[in-house]
């Protein structure tokens, strides 16, 4: 997948908890320069941002401990593309009916969280994508959620081969309900990558915004 001069995009990773470190070696991998978020100033100047997977209660507990809620929003709205993985995703969703704290609310979707059974019910599926090319990508679910619905606003990227939706995009929002940092495959991040780069720099509006 071309990402487009990708060494260019400054893009930051959540650092508060879960698989953060290993979005950094596959960012790095890539040629995309990366930084460790965990401040509201470090979201200054960023292409993008990722929201790793791991604990969404503790996720969403630390974002607003540190003041990262509203600056997250402010510069998705400016333009920021943001991508949640797993926990992230959870955390990126306009709605979602058992996360404790508020989240980011930015995405016209709904997540159900630990949709899929405990850790013990982790598991490996290769799913179609058609943005990322016609080879299957190899997914890693581990404690997974899953997107319940979708709204105008966005769009499907990808199914299990039951129906069940994985993978979504709203303009330069990214939703994956699996942990493509764990796999050898880099197109979602190159992907993630190409949404950076956009033509079109109006904002992305969020859930709210459009109604």
């Amino acid at each position: 997948m071309n990402t487009r001069a990708s060494g260019k995009s400054l893009i930051g990773v959540l650092a508060l908890q879960g698989d953060f470190v290993e979005h950094v070696a596959v960012l790095t991998r890539i040629g995309a320069r990366t930084r460790e978020v965990r401040l509201p100033e470090q979201l200054e100047g960023l292409d993008g941002l990722i929201i790793p997977g791991g604990e969404s209660t503790t996720i969403a507990r630390l974002m607003l401990r540190w003041g990262l809620l509203e600056p997250i929003r402010r510069r998705a709205r400016e333009g920021m593309a943001v991508w949640g993985t797993c926990a992230g995703a959870i955390l990126l969703a306009e709605r979602t009916a058992d996360l404790d704290r508020e989240g980011l609310r930015l995405m016209d979707i709904a997540v159900e969280r630990n949709a899929f059974g405990r850790q013990v019910d982790s598991f490996e599926a290769a799913l179609d994508v058609p943005a990322l090319g016609p080879a299957p990508y190899p997914a890693v679910f581990i404690r997974a959620p899953k997107i319940t619905d979708v709204r105008p606003r966005a769009q499907v990227l990808a199914r299990l081969g039951d129906g069940s939706v994985v993978a979504a995009r709203q303009e330069r929002l990214l939703a994956t309900a699996f942990h493509p940092e764990l796999t050898g495959d880099t197109r979602f991040h190159e992907y993630f990558l190409s949404l950076t780069y956009s033509q079109e720099r109006s904002p992305a509006p969020t859930a709210a915004e459009t109604g």
